[in-house]
């Protein structure tokens, strides 16, 4: 029977999953910093592990199960302590993981902040608006505007996980900005389950714009880019917020899911391929130059040839800057799992890679475009031989990089510096320092 060290608890927080749950996990440390304790993120140590997981498709599911169960080992070797596990996947199949996993101390949901903190020893403290400690690099942060999600797509299990459209106040959301530059953040990335119905709950209209008016406002934050809107009712003030003011940067991250309109129909999205094309046109005209980030789905059940074709043949003719591809997950509980999960998954494998075949040499026509050009690039890291740095058409991990070559140049990290484009790659640029003014 192995015994319980004596050593001072040290709490380490693990984070699966998507900027929401890093945003998520920076909120719980900054409270159980505020309560005196020992806290650290994904780090060497720690006799009390808090595993915040991700249960949005089955290679994310099996993610946090692994984790867990990693963590469930060193528990019975008296590695460490105690374990705790929260977030999407302890939500969704709470009953089911304490089945399965006994090992773990005790399982907490996406909303349950106050309950974990008292179980980790610590009060919630409703004094601390804004008050986290950021795990990205100090330059840029998430800002989450709302939490959970009242669109009704048939594959998406997220209101399962999150629960319903909730916004947070538009005072609230300034008074975390001013915070985060304070501490030298320059870059804030909005993030919700959906940015486009932002506010609707709190104001009875759609509030976004007046949100952006107001974080821009904000002194020290020079960029601020949008994450994650809901193509269905986009409110097109919005652009012209983006077109007046300089520090919003002309990017939006807009999941497009399909575009053959017998699968949009049965995905529950709202619109149809004449309309999102439409808007998108509207996009570009209204903000010329904006970067457009995509996501599309491959494999949804009853997604026919024809209807693959016609996604890909629009993915040529729209020429999207950034896109990623997921394959269909047949998840319980949501509408579209009342259908026959028809496509083999080397079918959707296929087809997934086929689509980022065709946006690969987009992807380099337009970065070749881009030589000899000057953008303003804000340095993220150093990596080997080169710095690493975005352009405000970049957001981090999920898009293009600028490269320096560190041999020859040094680029203060967290500094914006105007840099010249010298090569490009199908998804990586490379650039030098330069007096001359970007484009």
């Amino acid at each position: 029977m192995r015994t319980k060290t004596l050593k001072k608890n040290k709490i380490n927080v693990v984070t699966l999953g998507c900027s929401k749950n890093i945003y998520d996990s920076e909120v719980l440390m900054g409270q159980l910093k505020a309560n005196g304790k020992d806290v650290v993120h994904e780090a060497a140590g720690g006799n009390i592990i808090v595993v915040n997981t991700c249960g949005f498709i089955d290679n994310a599911k099996e993610e946090s199960v692994n984790t867990i169960l990693a963590y469930a080992d060193k528990k019975q070797s008296g590695e460490i302590d105690q374990l705790f596990v929260t977030g999407c996947l302890s939500e969704r199949y709470k009953p089911d993981l304490e089945k399965e996993i006994p090992d773990v101390d005790q399982y907490f949901g996406t909303r349950d902040l106050p309950l974990l903190l008292k179980a980790l020893g610590a009060d919630y403290k409703h004094e601390l608006v804004g008050e986290r400690l950021t795990t990205t690099p100090r330059h840029y942060a998430y800002l989450k505007i709302a939490e959970g999600c009242d669109r009704p797509c048939s594959f998406c299990a997220i209101p399962l996980m999150r629960g319903k459209h909730l916004s947070k106040p538009i005072e609230e959301l300034v008074t975390e900005a001013k915070k985060l530059a304070a501490n030298g953040t320059k870059e804030l990335i909005l993030i919700a389950q959906d940015l486009t119905y932002y506010g609707l709950d709190l104001y009875k209209e759609r509030k976004l714009a007046d949100l952006l008016r107001s974080l821009s406002d904000v002194e020290g934050i020079e960029w601020i880019r949008l994450h994650y809107a809901f193509p269905t009712g986009f409110p097109m003030d919005v652009l012209e917020v983006m077109k007046e003011k300089k520090n919003i940067c002309n990017y939006i991250d807009i999941p497009l899911q399909h575009i053959a309109d017998s699968v949009l129909k049965s995905m529950r999205r709202g619109t149809t391929k004449e309309k999102t094309t439409k808007l998108l046109q509207q996009f570009k005209e209204a903000v010329p130059g904006m970067a457009i980030r995509t996501t599309l789905i491959v494999g949804y059940p009853g997604e026919t040839e024809e209807d693959f074709e016609t996604m890909k043949e629009w993915v040529r003719e729209m020429r999207f800057d950034r896109l990623g591809v997921f394959t269909y997950s047949h998840e319980e509980n949501t509408h579209a799992y009342n259908l026959e999960d028809d496509v083999p998954e080397d079918v959707k494998q296929d087809r997934a890679n086929q689509i980022m075949e065709v946006q690969q040499s987009i992807s380099l026509e337009l970065n070749e475009e881009k030589v000899g050009k000057v953008f303003k690039v804000l340095f993220d890291r150093k990596d080997g031989e080169y710095f690493v740095g975005r352009t405000e058409f970049d957001s981090p991990d999920v898009d293009n990089e600028v490269l320096v070559d560190a041999r020859e140049h040094y680029m203060p990290l967290g500094s914006f510096v105007n840099v010249k484009i010298t090569d490009a790659g199908e998804y990586d640029l490379h650039g030098i320092p330069t007096e001359e003014e970007c484009c």
